[in-house]
């Protein structure tokens, strides 16, 4: 009687008193091993499993995890662990593999960034979660600086104007020697990662001026290989540019830079904010007058930080699960689906060496 009574008091209990289970497919990304440590804490969701094929890959997982929770075969550690989501650490390609087994489960996912290696891809996991009813979030870490929300803010309020250029830079100094470094082999493979330095780095870039400024007219870009040697496969440097009707974004993403780069500048025509993480630096247009004006200096802006809810990719899953709301902004699916046309576009603008018009055809979007 008692167990009986228990249960239906859990059945009841309000979703925010529920705790959700996640299990990690793939260990491939080694984004894993710095959110590993937080999903162990149990909260706000409980680590269930941990699968991968490689057995060095889960030597590695037992400095962290309880050897009762690692398995080689994810569906069968699905199967046995029912979990509420599964976050997919493995090369981009699969990420459709790891939803197209977890969708008809009603299980939802996140996956690193991007959200897929292909458009094509990327359409079917849309497909699946529409199919299904889950969601599928895509984790840029980008996503999650506070930064850029306190320039959206602003730019909103009127701040700098209409907002008509976008610049940003975004990369490093390259992965890793693929002969040597299994990530860094993967992420250089056209297949497994759909590209190089533009899937990597370019992609953050996009799903940040698509969530400003919309979706663009056409897509024009260009690719570098200054490493040959090291990456013959795919290009370790790219820009891409988005052009609108009035305005145009320019994205460069790279392996070939100098140091860590993450940095936007976006310009309205009564000024410009310059974002880097959790700074934004305020530069105002002086007002033109006849002995012409001023240049103001640059203002730090205030920048408060995301609510808890906002500030990182579980707690923001797990929110917006127990709400039963859509995933918004920079993590719709809708978004993250544009993303990945945007990126398809490029690739056939550097084979082309034209600027390729949206939306893409079908016979675009399949041509390999």
């Amino acid at each position: 009687m008692k167990r009986t009574a228990a249960l239906v008091l859990f059945a009841v209990l309000p979703l925010a008193a529920q705790q959700y289970k996640i299990a990690v497919v793939g260990l491939a990304h080694t984004h894993v091993w710095s959110h590993l440590p937080e999903m162990l804490k149990g909260d706000p969701v409980k680590l269930v499993g941990v699968a991968d094929e490689s057995q060095e890959s889960l030597d590695r997982a037992k400095r962290t995890v309880p050897a009762a929770l690692l398995y080689t075969d994810y569906k069968k550690m699905i199967d046995e662990t029912m979990p509420d989501i599964v976050w997919g650490f493995s090369e981009t390609y699969r990420h459709v593999e790891i939803v197209r087994y977890c969708a008809p489960k009603k299980i939802h996912v996140i996956l690193e960034k991007p959200l897929a290696a292909t458009y094509e891809q990327a359409l079917e996991i849309q497909r699946l979660a529409r199919q299904y009813g889950i969601q599928v979030l895509t984790n840029y870490s980008s996503t999650w600086r506070s930064g850029d929300y306190a320039a959206k803010a602003a730019m909103d309020a009127g701040e700098i104007g209409a907002l008509y250029r976008l610049r940003a830079i975004v990369g490093h100094g390259g992965p890793g020697d693929p002969k040597t470094s299994p990530f860094a082999a993967w992420l250089a493979d056209p297949v497994k990662n759909g590209g190089g330095a533009l899937m990597d780095f370019a992609s953050y870039s996009v799903n940040w001026a698509l969530w400003l400024k919309g979706y663009p007219q056409s897509v024009y870009a260009t690719a570098l290989h200054l490493r040959p040697e090291m990456f013959p496969n795919v290009e370790d440097s790219s820009t891409v540019i988005l052009n609108y009707k009035d305005a145009i974004a320019i994205i460069e993403g790279s392996w070939d830079l100098p140091r860590s780069f993450a940095d936007r500048e976006v310009f309205g025509r009564q000024g410009s904010m310059y974002i880097v993480n959790d700074k934004v630096e305020l530069r105002k247009t002086p007002q033109r007058g006849p002995g012409g004006g001023v240049p103001a200096g640059p203002v730090d802006m205030k920048v408060d930080p995301l609510p808890p809810e906002r500030a990182q990719a579980l707690a923001y899953m797990v929110n917006k699960l127990r709400a039963n709301q859509p995933l918004d902004g920079m993590s719709a699916l809708d978004l993250n689906v544009q993303t990945m046309e945007v990126l398809e576009a490029a690739k056939l603008s550097i084979r082309t060496g034209r600027a390729v018009a949206l939306p893409l055809s079908k016979s675009q979007s399949d041509a390999r």
